[in-house]
């Protein structure tokens, strides 16, 4: 009697499975996908051991804040925006300086390089560490993907030559891109009203990001912290086709003087060392800047993809 009971139940079972499996098919409906969300802690202008050793530097505390997020998500990942360590990105710098610090993470760093790791010549120091982490061929510019976004590193330091090849293979990427969203990032800011102003050297990577409704554009450069709103491929305010861009060049370096703030400045701050924290969503983002332990500056904030 126990096995026919049992055999009735297990033949119910089957039945019902094959019976809601035909259903699916029937209907034509894919089931639906799980949201994906990926983290990433974002920062410039980093490694400065010229004054006090790395355990003492403000890179290294900038570097705990995104080591208790990498700690708490193994899917995280920290970029940095060039300017990795200071004077001029010697080998000795990365070792001594940045190792000790930002490299705690270096397995999921997503880099790029600034004018100070042009420093040293072909920026040997950048990519005698950094290695295959800093895309082919030493090039400094690299596509990948995080959840449902589209990441681009581009290079801001490339002679004519340079720039143009990698605009054309900007180009194509963004022509065949199939992820939901996009974020780019380098070291020289396009908009900005720190102490270095904006800069013409990417606005060709900037009009054709516009183009493709790009999403986020994240740089450095200038020693501070600016958030823009949405502008479109002139720099005119766009708010449902504008791209959102970030200075970020609070890693550790010393805070410097900003101008008068541009007229699409949203909020700005050159007093607080610390890392912008993004939280990419399938269709979305959120914002949030943290300030290392004490210092009190934050922004936050949320949006969508175009």
């Amino acid at each position: 009697m126990r096995l026919s009971i049992l055999a009735f139940c297990i033949s119910t079972l089957l039945f019902c499975s094959a019976h809601a499996t035909d259903n699916v098919k029937q209907s034509g409906k894919k089931p639906l996908a799980k949201p994906v969300s990926v983290t990433v802690y974002v920062a410039g202008d980093i490694a400065d051991c010229r004054k006090k050793p790395a355990e003492e530097s403000m890179a290294a505390r900038t570097a705990e804040l995104i080591a208790a997020g990498l700690d708490k998500d193994k899917t995280a990942r920290a970029i940095t925006l060039g300017d990795n360590t200071y004077p001029v990105g010697n080998p000795s710098e990365f070792t001594k300086c940045y190792d000790p610090t930002w490299g705690r993470f270096k397995d999921k760093t997503l880099p790029s390089p600034g004018n100070h790791d042009y420093g040293m010549p072909k920026a040997l120091g950048y990519y005698n560490y950094f290695g295959d982490l800093a895309g082919p061929d030493r090039r400094g510019y690299y596509a990948t993907r995080l959840g449902k976004w589209q990441i681009l590193s581009l290079n801001s330091n490339l002679d004519q030559p340079q720039m143009q090849a990698q605009l054309s293979w900007l180009k194509e990427e963004l022509a065949n891109n199939k992820q939901s969203c996009t974020l780019a990032f380098w070291h020289h800011p396009v908009y900005s009203s720190g102490g270095h102003g904006n800069n013409e050297n990417m606005q060709a990577a900037w009009k054709m990001l516009a183009e493709a409704k790009a999403d986020i554009v994240l740089t450095s450069h200038d020693h501070d912290y600016e958030r823009f709103a949405p502008l479109d491929a002139n720099g005119d305010r766009d708010d449902k086709q504008g791209i959102r861009s970030f200075v970020v060049g609070t890693g550790g370096a010393k805070l410097t003087p900003m101008f008068l703030p541009k007229g699409s400045t949203e909020i700005r701050d050159n007093s607080t060392h610390g890392v912008l924290k993004l939280s990419l969503h399938d269709k979305s983002y959120e914002w949030e800047f943290l300030p290392v332990p004490g210092q009190s500056f934050t922004d936050k904030g949320k949006g969508s993809c175009h």
